[in-house]
């Protein structure tokens, strides 16, 4: 009988498939990051408002809602290794999309090239968690996720530091109300040189995209033949709606994914507000922002395995509603501060949310039995919070109302203290079902 154990299945070593693979992982987190900055260097490039420049995030996030179960069915249908490597041509189309959208100047391409970038990033998370699962025997399936899933905010550190150094940096230092009173062939100018600056690391990482899908289309990959008997889409989801832990799950995700996007989109402009009003030029306090931004990101990955740790001594959905907690009492803090304190408890928030995503989504998967990959999609699906919250919060920013001494950025911040409430309420309740009740 052949043997399985942590990378190895039916006697055959998969340490480079699951390098490979694993990488993927890495390439969605530098998207994710290196895309959040770029809320307010369109806003500055094209003349917009905030709420505008937040259809960046739109555009980003919708994709995955869009193709998360499409891709299930794809994966079913076909194999793992497909779904990759689709996901990978997909994400490869719409980095090198932003070369024409330069070309046209104009915003809406830019959207669209988000878009398709991310259906591939969508097509990419329903298929490459569940094929590093079955990368070895099921013991120690865990393990290899959590491994896996490491590199993941390895890639969003990368994404800030290249938005930080090759995006913010090489701008123009040209202020936003300078560029509301530029001619207009002066402007154009300026705005085409921003958006040669702008584009390069998405044309880089397409074509790092593609070099993978050529490697991965060439190698020899481990079958999916051992995953559970296909299942039609009405049945899965029949069963799934009727699974309370699932469906709350899934609105607790929504939520969660909101927040985090709220976060890191906006300590930007919460970063820059507090820097200007210190006497700082915009682009030295946006650049100053965005490093404290990639100190955000040094904590969560920190605190991704502080926290990893602390599950062995404490229920995932318990240490959920304390992270959950922890959290909003850190955003009350950036609502009420107005000076570098309210960007410390910013800074703060990424520490507790670190294990909210692979806790809720492990979680929710709870009692699902043979309906995981169609269980997955939803999840994945559930991203589409990240492009629902931050234009409600660029809305509240857009306003530039000021109550009892609070400015509207400040203000802002209660979306996301409003998403941590929902996140708390489905640990809790999880706590008790699984727990407690042990249902």
């Amino acid at each position: 009988m052949k043997k399985s154990g942590f990378l190895m299945k039916n006697g055959t070593n998969l340490v480079l498939p699951f390098i490979m693979i694993t990488t993927c992982f890495a390439l969605w987190g530098f998207s994710n990051d290196v895309t959040s900055p770029m809320v307010k260097a369109f806003s500055k490039i094209f003349r917009m408002s905030v709420t505008e420049g937040a259809m960046v995030s739109v555009a980003f996030y919708f994709g995955y809602f869009i193709m998360a179960f499409p891709a299930a069915l794809f994966i079913q249908r076909y194999s793992f290794k497909a779904g990759v490597m689709l996901g990978l041509a997909l994400f490869a189309i719409g980095s090198l999309l932003f070369l024409p959208a330069k070309a046209l100047g104009f915003y809406f391409p830019f959207l669209l090239a988000y878009f398709v970038l991310t259906c591939g990033l969508s097509f990419l998370e329903t298929s490459c968690n569940p094929y590093i699962y079955c990368m070895g025997s099921e013991e120690t399936a865990t393990q290899r996720l959590n491994l896996a899933q490491a590199f993941n905010p390895i890639g969003n550190l990368l994404g800030m530091w290249v938005a930080m150094e090759f995006v913010q940096a090489k701008m123009s230092p040209m202020t936003s109300a300078a560029r509301l009173d530029m001619p207009e062939q002066q402007f154009n100018l300026i705005k085409d040189y921003d958006l040669g600056i702008l584009i390069q690391p998405y044309v880089y990482i397409g074509a790092i995209a593609l070099l993978l899908l050529l490697l991965i289309r060439i190698s020899k990959m481990p079958m999916d033949s051992d995953v559970p008997a296909k299942k039609s889409v009405a049945q899965a989801m029949r069963e799934l709606v009727g699974i309370r832990n699932y469906r709350e799950g899934v609105i607790a995700q929504f939520f969660y994914v909101g927040a985090q996007v709220t976060c890191w989109t906006f300590i930007i402009q919460y970063g820059t507000r507090i820097f200007m009003a210190e006497g700082m030029e915009e682009k030295a306090a946006e650049i100053l922002s965005q490093k404290y931004n990639i100190l955000a990101m040094v904590l969560f990955t920190v605190s991704r395995f502080i926290c990893t740790w602390f599950l062995k001594y404490i229920h995932p959905a318990r240490l959920l509603a304390v992270l959950a907690i922890l959290a909003g009492t850190a955003v009350l803090g950036v609502v009420f501060f107005t000076d570098r304190n309210g960007l410390y408890c910013l800074v703060a928030v990424s520490a507790c949310m670190s294990l909210m995503f692979p806790t809720i989504y492990g979680i929710a998967l709870h009692g699902v039995g043979d309906n995981m990959k169609f269980a997955g999609a939803g999840l994945i699906m559930a991203i589409l919070g990240g492009s629902v919250f931050p234009p409600i919060q660029a809305l509240v920013i857009d306003t530039e109302w000021t109550v009892a001494g609070l400015p509207a950025t400040n203000l802002s911040f209660l979306v996301p203290l409003i998403c941590f409430v929902v996140v708390a309420r489905y640990g809790h309740k999880a706590y008790v079902r699984q727990f407690i009740l042990n249902e």
